[in-house]
């Protein structure tokens, strides 16, 4: 079952958003940050959503949905910024379900197309990604701090 996080189950998928974080090696991993960042989001945000699915009761799973827009296409477009599964629950379909939760949410709200960038050596997600319809780019993902 999908369901949009909200205030009332913000703190379940929290330790998933800890491990995703920690999958990526990500520096300084703050609850009390991720619990301030991830209350903007819901399904009435025009900056976009984040989603769980839960297997018996229990959070398996979760994406994260911003919106932006691309000039090459002069449209509205959804980034799938985020998307895990917890390592037990991998190969069950879903990351998909979450994936084509997140296309659906995306057209509704007007986005052109769903798009992500995933790191190279993740190779069991691009399993995953090579299996849909989608469309594999060969731009380069750059960051720039500031």
């Amino acid at each position: 079952m999908i369901e949009a996080v909200s205030k009332n189950n913000l703190a379940e998928v929290l330790p998933l958003i800890r491990a995703y974080q920690e999958f990526y090696k990500v520096s300084e991993i703050s609850d009390d940050r991720n619990t301030e960042f991830f209350s903007q989001f819901g399904e009435s945000s025009l900056t976009g959503c984040q989603f769980i699915c839960r297997e018996e009761g229990n959070v398996v799973g979760f994406a994260t949905v911003y919106f932006s827009f691309a000039t090459s296409i002069t449209a509205k477009v959804a980034v799938l910024n985020d998307l895990y599964t917890l390592p037990n629950c991998r190969g069950k379909g879903i990351g998909r379900q979450l994936i084509e939760h997140c296309r659906s949410y995306a057209a509704e709200n007007g986005a052109a197309r769903l798009q992500w960038v995933t790191a190279p050596d993740n190779e069991q997600a691009q399993k995953l990604y090579d299996s849909l319809s989608t469309g594999k780019s060969t731009w380069h993902f750059y960051t720039y701090n500031t």
